[in-house]
C-alpha cells in the first residue's frame, strides 16, 4: 500500500511524507531532523499523532508524489512556522 500521511508534533507543526514500505506503525518519515531536535531538546517524554491522508494499492510513483506535494502545500508544511518539510520551497 502506498500512503502519503501527516504527522503531527506537540508544538501542532507538521510533517507530510509518503511511504511505501507497508509499514504505517514503524515509519515516521524524514523531516528536518535539526529543526525538530532543536524544537524538543528538553523533552523526556513526548507523543507525535500518525494520520493517513491519502492512500492507493495502485499509485505509480509519480502520483504518489504528486499527493504528496499537492498535501505538503495544501496544509503548509514548507513553511517553517507550520511545519518541518523542507520542499517544495514555500513559495515555489
Amino acid at each position: 500500500m502506498k500512503v502519503v500521511y501527516k504527522i503531527t508534533y506537540p508544538n501542532d507543526k507538521i510533517y507530510v511524507g509518503q511511504d511505501t514500505t507497508d509499514s504505517l506503525m514503524t515509519y515516521f518519515g524524514s523531516g528536518n531532523h535539526d529543526y525538530i531536535n532543536n524544537d524538543f531538546k528538553d523533552l523526556k517524554s513526548f507523543c507525535i499523532h500518525k494520520e493517513i491522508l491519502w492512500e492507493s494499492e495502485t499509485a505509480t510513483p509519480h502520483e504518489l508524489k504528486d499527493k504528496e506535494e499537492y498535501y505538503i502545500r495544501e496544509l503548509g508544511a514548507n513553511d517553517p512556522n507550520k511545519g518541518y518539510n523542507l520542499r517544495p520551497k514555500l513559495g515555489t
